[in-house]
């Protein structure tokens, strides 16, 4: 199929903002890459620390001049469910690596927050800069220059974008994302959801809704339902970073070994010293990144990605905008109802055709680049094929469906949910904003109402508590933003406002803090820039001032007389509290230096 015109448009004029850049870019990880062992460059005494712990085979092979070895680089904690199903992964790929003819290293570990952990405590204002703090630590384990390739052992919600950016950062060095897969299915999304609001309400208890949260987070993997975490997963795939039908195979099951085994041998085989070599920073152009754009609008994807895909451009050369974001909505039709935006899960959506069907119906529409290298060799026409166990034990390939299994869950762009994609850009007189209308019901879509003003998310739970808040308002959560306190999300307050619009109230959020990867049914113009603390308009909002939020318009304005509103004094805010405590102290090198949110929200 021929691609869309628009999809081309956007896609040109990334390129062409971003000429100089992209091209200083390939020249310097061209002049970074060598057709011989990265190793070889290394005096004696510094190869023979490099392979000093390793067993005879591979101390043999690391002291030759022909084999590729691979940097292992690994988010792996046994506290984060996503992540522990890695602790087995390196034996899995040195095993897998030296039956390829070469060796693989631990290069590295970086740490894995979780969100889920720290929602709403002080340890999540750490969160988004932990993104930039574990990109920093992969660069640290890629420095020793012993490694051909790397492959990227990450999954949640700050870690993949992280170590993205370290792979391009090296992109001379070829990339495989090796995922672990999601848990198996628990208590639904939807009943875990409705247990929170419940609870919110008082009318459950403390034993009753950690029962049930409980039964939904149940077992090893990735939470089940279309957050950040697995809005990562199906960006590695759409963008080439995964071996094909990777991303939504469960852990500990013969075919993830099996996948995991074929991504090693994979990433051994496009290194420099072959005939292969597909280096990071070739795969991840601006075909790749407006791919993902696409992948994000297509399934209702992760709004923090608004940050992380602008990032991870930068690292590659690249200049992506919120404008990008917002054109590219226009042309992209909704095709998954994953919860929030659907009471199925990340499984449902896998059995219903999942990666395969996305990518043969997006491509049969014109809506991707087929053209694009990946680290599987092929165009993205390569990835309609799905694995599956073959009789010896390795993965098999072959085209997967091609009509959804199931169109309550996963429809082609002919019958979509919406004709536009999941996530919507907002511009007024308060800044620009970024909103999830997915799972947003039209007629809550748009709300035009008093706001209330809260400095934290505490402060709108106690009023909340107080029984202040049964009306119609927009609650304005501000200093909430990367230069106040990192930037930390806001998800807590999901329930609370779902109480609210439940009894039939009109209600939004408006914040230049974060809202969840699973931003739900209540509408939420977040990541709002300038942030307060940067002299932002929403600095100079009063309790009582109408602000209208109108998603489908792209409007967000609060109704004053401009002279009037230009005159205020914007408000200050004491940010003591956030300097300090579970590791805020240093970070504070970050929030003097922050990029605003369009710009990525990071230091680099």
């Amino acid at each position: 199929m021929t691609l869309d015109a628009r999809i081309g448009e956007v896609t040109d004029r990334i390129r062409r903002r971003s000429e100089s850049g992209r091209n200083q870019y390939l020249d310097q990880i061209a002049a970074a890459a060598e057709r011989k062992p990265s190793r070889t460059r290394l005096s004696c005494s510094n190869l023979a620390h490099g392979f000093a712990a390793c067993g005879p085979h591979d101390k043999a092979a690391l002291r030759g001049d022909v084999g590729p070895n691979l940097g292992i680089i690994t988010a792996y904690n046994d506290m984060l469910s996503a992540h522990q199903p890695y602790g087995r992964f390196p034996d899995l790929i040195k095993a897998a690596a030296r039956d390829a003819g070469g060796t693989a290293q631990v290069a590295g570990g970086v740490p894995a927050m979780c969100d889920g952990v720290t929602q709403g405590r002080a340890g999540m204002e750490l969160s988004l800069f932990s993104r930039d703090a574990i990109a920093m630590a992969a660069a640290i384990g890629l420095s020793h220059d012993m490694f051909d390739a790397a492959v990227f052992l990450g999954i949640c919600d700050k870690i993949v974008p992280g170590l993205l950016i370290a792979s391009l950062t090296f992109g001379h060095l070829p990339a495989v994302f090796i995922p672990a897969g999601p848990m198996p299915s628990g208590v639904s999304n939807t009943d875990r959801s409705k247990a929170r609001q419940l609870y919110a309400e008082g009318k459950i208890g403390d034993k009753e809704l950690l029962d049930v949260e409980a039964g939904s987070y149940h077992a090893p993997g990735t939470c089940t339902f279309y957050g950040t975490a697995n809005s990562n997963q199906m960006l590695m795939e759409i963008m080439g970073l995964h071996i094909p039908g990777a991303t939504f195979v469960n852990p500990d099951t013969p075919l993830r070994d099996a996948l995991t085994r074929a991504a090693t041998a994979r990433a051994l085989a496009i290194t420099a010293l072959g005939n292969d070599y597909t280096p990071a920073g070739q795969i991840i152009d601006e075909r790749a990144i407006v791919n993902g754009v696409v992948g994000l609008h297509a399934t209702g994807g992760s709004t923090n990605h608004t940050l992380h895909l602008v990032a991870i451009a930068k690292a590659a050369g690249l200049r992506l905008t919120w404008d990008d974001f917002a054109d590219l909505s226009e042309i992209v039709p909704l095709l998954a109802r994953v919860y929030p935006n659907g009471s199925a899960d990340v499984n449902q959506f896998h059995q219903a055709g999942g990666m395969q069907f996305l990518i043969r119906d997006l491509l049969s529409a014109g809506l991707l680049h087929e053209d694009v290298k990946t680290v599987w060799g092929t165009g993205l026409g390569g990835y309609v094929q799905a694995p599956s166990l073959a009789a010896d034990g390795n993965v098999a390939w072959a085209d997967g469906p091609e009509t959804s299994r199931d169109e309550a869950i996963l429809r082609p762009a002919s019958r979509a949910f919406s004709p536009e994609g999941g996530l919507k850009l907002l511009d007024g007189n308060l800044g620009r904003a970024v909103i999830k209308v997915s799972a947003v019901k039209p007629e809550h879509q748009v709300v035009e109402a008093p706001a209330l003003i809260f400095h934290s998310q505490e402060e709108l739970s106690d009023a909340f508590r107080a029984g202040q808040l049964d009306r119609d308002f927009i609650a304005v959560v501000r200093f909430q933003g990367p230069k106040a306190n990192g930037m930390p999300e806001l998800h807590k307050l999901t329930p609370t406002l779902g109480v609210l619009q439940d009894r039939g109230h009109k209600v939004a959020l408006l914040t230049d803090g974060r809202m969840s990867g699973a931003s739900g049914k209540v509408p939420a113009a977040i990541h709002v820039t300038p942030e307060a603390a940067d002299g932002g308009a929403i600095a100079r909002l009063q309790d009582g001032d109408i602000i209208r939020l109108d998603a489908p318009r792209g409007r967000l304005q609060v109704l004053v007389d401009a002279g009037e509103f230009a005159s205020r004094t914007p408000a200050t805010a004491d940010l003591a509290a956030n300097e300090y405590g579970v590791g805020r102290e240093l970070f504070r090198l970050f929030r003097a230096n922050a990029h605003a949110a369009e710009l990525g929200a990071g230091v680099f």
